[in-house]
């Protein structure tokens, strides 16, 4: 049964004050009831109301808590009047009130502060702070009343009761590493690219790749999408690690590096792509010793040798690495392969150890006649690891020696196949073709519109609503494909439409490559079966999505291998999570959450965006700088960067639109 006593949260009014159980209205939202564990909220106040899970709540003392919040940030911050010292005014009378000392006149001026701060602040901030506070006001009127009348302190002034606060955005909370997104356009805004780049590594250590290849989840949960278009999130973000880069400046760390501690812990982290990247650099900032294991012959995982060097080149990459690497207490050992008895070595050795070893096994499509062995079948991973290895490290062969003047068959419909297609046009392949189930905007949604758009330009040919059926070969390669077509049917009671085969509509293709890229699978033989880990039904590591520790104390997963193929940002957030969790059960012996990394869930939980919101006191209607792009004949015989970023002007230009949507949210407990 539903803990809620009242709520105006987004527009809900809920009064279970008085009530019998079986007159209680439940809310539409996940609202924080239980803080943690066994721990219960007595309360959540936010950008957008305020919810009382407990009867005995002092109103006063949550209003003029959060008030307290806010004025830490508005003085921090100080960019307009009324957000400075409206947060100031907001505390002191508030704090005023609660203590026994307030007035009438006192509540009067809170209004009035409160209306001039929503009509005048310059960012959501300050215009969001006063309304739960008025809520609180209205609505405990008798509280207020009492305090101000009795001349008495209010019920919990000065008692034991803790407040947890967190400021978000619409775009942090949809960001998988949850990076400070406002700050590092801020940046952008203010040209003091060393600040951007440094709000980005708070949470993000590979500004360089997650400025060129992030599917920008972020920009769904931009609240100018309300008004006109998104901002340019993702291509902001590159631009204080380019200037770190082409400057030659020192490392700019979100803080200064802790010494290397004296005191024989040590975590093993097994693969060197973004997940263990990114694990090892927080980890390392807080002076703890890591040894990292990769199969590879070179460092970055997935990214390095299936990334395209158009897309992601491997000089910026490597900065994003070095960044990691340099860092004191950080040792990495290549060409080492972790099969079984290596990993109970190392869990025997180490304190903990973190798997990121991705999923590097490409799936197959389950048609008739499939033989991974036949001669024109080449999974995508192999294939795009050849073309990487060779373009950016000189190992191998080029792959134009087996795909030039040859016809190309990818099946997928996510970036693995759009490398693939966009590598094999490269590769001097005569015709490429891309068999995807679904539709163009599926595709779209899965990738991006830039990606799609500039696969279509370059002379890939997308067949939607098809998939192969059976695989014909000469008994040595594959000679031809038959290919289903497939129509969306509604589902008359209003379901998900299905995909339905069209009867007579098959058809065939003449190729000489068949690339399967529907998905990739983890390769699970190092885990040592006595230790019987539990393993999700997609046969990865299962964690909590919390703390990341596996069934095996001391066993931690982050990235692919833990969720399965996942993209570059989200392996990022979980191993920027798991490194936080690490870095306290070496020490603990148990796993913890930080208050912050508790009201992240939260929030992701209640959903911070509001994509019916209605946007006003904002100039509608200013275009989203668009950055140059090669040509399509410059581009597709080589791998030259196809994004060439935005100029100094497009950069600033697009940062100004920003609404700095910041947002407090907070907890009593």
């Amino acid at each position: 049964m539903s803990k809620l006593v009242f709520s105006t949260w987004r527009g809900e009014f809920i009064d279970n004050r008085g009530k019998s159980p079986d007159e209680l209205s439940e809310s539409a939202f996940k609202l924080p009831e239980t803080y943690h564990g066994e721990k219960d909220s007595k309360a959540f106040i936010g950008w957008d109301g305020v919810a009382i899970f407990d009867e005995d709540i002092d109103a006063i003392e949550l209003a003029s808590q959060y008030a307290a919040q806010y004025q830490q940030y508005s003085e921090a911050c100080g960019r307009c009047a009324p957000g400075r010292w409206g947060g100031r005014i907001l505390y002191d009378l508030l704090d005023k009130i609660a203590r026994g000392e307030g007035s009438h006149d006192d509540i009067a001026h809170l209004k009035e502060i409160s209306q001039t701060m929503m009509a005048t602040s310059k960012c959501e901030i300050g215009k969001t702070v006063p309304k739960p506070i008025l809520d609180l006001m209205e609505h405990y009127k008798v509280q207020f009343d009492e305090a101000i009348n009795g001349q008495k302190p209010s019920k919990h002034y000065g008692k034991d009761i803790t407040y947890i606060a967190k400021v978000t955005a619409p775009c942090t909370d949809m960001c998988p590493a949850h990076v400070d997104i406002p700050a590092y356009i801020e940046g952008v805004r203010d040209m003091i690219f060393t600040d951007s780049l440094a709000a980005t590594r708070q949470t993000m250590p590979l500004a360089h790749t997650c400025g060129r290849v992030c599917p920008h989840p972020c920009e769904d949960a931009c609240r100018r999408a309300n008004l006109d278009e998104p901002i340019s999130i993702m291509e902001l973000k590159r631009l204080g690690a380019d200037y770190e880069t082409d400057h030659g400046l020192p490392w700019q760390h979100p803080q200064e590096p802790k010494a290397l501690r004296n005191d024989g812990k040590k975590v093993a982290i097994v693969g060197a792509g973004p997940a263990g990247l990114t694990a090892a650099y927080y980890l390392a900032l807080e002076g703890i010793k890591v040894d990292i294991f990769e199969e590879l012959p070179v460092l970055g995982g997935e990214v390095a040798v299936g990334v395209p060097q158009y897309r992601m080149p491997i000089e910026k990459y490597n900065k994003d690495i070095e960044l990691v690497t340099s860092m004191e207490g950080v040792d990495v050992y290549t060409n080492h392969r972790v099969n079984a008895e290596r990993l109970k070595e190392l869990d025997a050795e180490y304190d903990a150890t973190l798997l990121a070893f991705g999923t590097r096994l490409s799936k197959k499509i389950y048609a008739n006649n499939e033989n991974q062995k036949m001669g024109g079948y080449w999974g995508a991973i192999a294939m795009l690891d050849k073309v990487n290895l060779w373009s950016k490290y000189g190992i191998g062969s080029p792959v134009s020696n087996e795909l030039k003047d040859k016809v190309v068959v990818c099946v997928g419909g996510g970036f693995t196949s759009m490398d693939v297609v966009r590598c094999s046009i490269r590769e001097g392949a005569k015709k490429v073709i891309m068999l995807y189930r679904r539709d163009e905007a599926t595709i779209i949604r899965n990738t991006t519109y830039e990606e799609y758009h500039e696969a279509v330009e370059e002379g890939v040919e997308f067949i939607f609503h098809s998939a192969v059926e059976e695989i014909f070969d000469d008994g040595e390669k594959i000679t031809k494909l038959k290919v289903n077509r497939f129509e969306l049917v509604p589902d008359p009671e209003g379901g998900r439409a299905q995909l339905v085969k069209v009867e007579g509509a098959d058809f065939e293709i003449e190729c000489d490559y068949l690339i399967p890229a529907v998905s990739q699978a983890a390769d699970l033989q190092l885990l040592p079966e006595e230790w019987a880990l539990e393993l999700t039904s997609w046969n990865t590591l299962l964690t909590n999505g919390k703390d990341y520790m596996t069934s095996r104390p001391g066993l931690f997963a982050a990235g692919d291998c833990e969720y399965g193929p996942m993209t570059i940002v989200n392996a990022v957030g979980q191993a920027k999570r798991a490194a936080s969790v690490i870095s306290r059960y070496i020490y603990e012996g148990k796993t913890s959450l930080t208050d912050d990394e508790i009201m992240e869930d939260h929030l992701a939980k209640l959903k911070v965006y509001d994509k019916k919101e209605k946007i006003t006191g904002w100039m509608p209607g200013l275009p989203r700088a668009v950055s140059e792009k090669l040509g399509v004949d410059e581009r597709k015989t080589n791998n030259k960067e196809v994004n060439l970023g935005f100029t100094g002007e497009e950069a600033i230009a697009e940062a100004e639109r920003c609404m700095r949507c910041y947002y407090i949210s907070m907890v009593a407990v």
